[in-house]
């Protein structure tokens, strides 16, 4: 299913993952001068903390109108960073022109893992470093988007189509960098979403965000609307059942921080 990342409200999405952010700048550790891409950069979460480190900041995505209030936010922010269309496989940068790529559960939506990765590979020098997040299989919030993309295929008459790419595994990581020249590394981390209430995170997840938007129009497109009521419903019972706040919503999800780093160049022999 092709997906248009500026329809719906990402915004309030990216709102609820700065906090990742946050540990991925962290790990990658941006010096000043240093020439940073965000991948992915939808509303510029990365990128603002990039740019406020006095990197060199450039954020890409495909999305035109998030890659609009990415430009705002920073202009806000009295903070310096171009932004530009693009994506995974195909990034507007020159060959070797970056010292770090930060992607914040960005280049996991890549169609082509491979091609991602050959285009990674161009743009990063020979010192650089690669710093992705990836969603761990498992608990509610992936229940939720696992059965969501199930029940809108089946009732489309679609395919189910080939597993995701599992770029929250190590070795699979690994099998995909290391032919690059990368050495990768894992990390495994947590990250609580929170609402006023369960219906307030509904609204966000299954109303705003830009996958829900896409599901919902393919299914109104061909006069399956209440399908859509029958996917909140059920995720509304799944993510009560894991409901961790007595009095408002939180459902924490595991994730990881892949850190990929360009192999030493061995010298050549004499």
């Amino acid at each position: 299913m092709s997906v248009d990342w500026g329809v719906g409200r990402y915004e309030d999405t990216a709102a609820q993952l700065a906090p990742v952010a946050g540990v991925v700048v962290e790990a990658a550790a941006p010096r000043p001068g240093e020439r940073v891409l965000d991948l992915g950069t939808g509303t510029g979460n990365a990128a603002l903390l990039a740019a406020a480190r006095h990197a060199s900041v450039i954020g890409v995505d495909p999305a035109a109108r998030l890659l609009e209030v990415a430009r705002v936010r920073t202009a806000d922010a009295g903070l310096d960073a171009t932004f530009a269309l693009g994506e995974g496989a195909a990034i507007p940068v020159d060959d070797g022109s970056i010292d770090v790529v930060v992607s914040v559960f960005g280049v996991i939506f890549a169609p082509d893992a491979a091609a991602a990765a050959s285009e990674l590979a161009r743009v990063v020098a020979p010192d650089g470093r690669i710093v992705l997040t990836a969603w761990l299989p498992g608990g509610a919030v992936g229940e939720v988007v696992r059965m969501s993309r199930q029940t809108a295929m089946a009732a489309l008459g679609a395919p189910p189509g080939p597993p995701p790419f599992a770029w929250h595994d190590r070795a699979t990581l690994a099998e995909l960098l290391e032919p690059h020249g990368f050495d990768v590394s894992v990390e495994r981390h947590e990250h609580t979403f929170t609402a006023p209430s369960l219906d307030a995170y509904l609204e966000v997840q299954m109303v705003d965000h830009p996958l829900a938007s896409a599901s919902r129009a393919m299914l109104e497109a061909q006069g399956k609307a209440g399908v859509q009521a029958e996917i909140v419903e059920r995720a509304r019972e799944i993510l009560a059942e894991a409901n961790e706040s007595s009095d408002a919503f939180a459902v924490t999800s595991s994730y990881v921080v892949a850190t990929a780093r360009r192999r030493p160049a061995r010298p050549r022999p004499r």
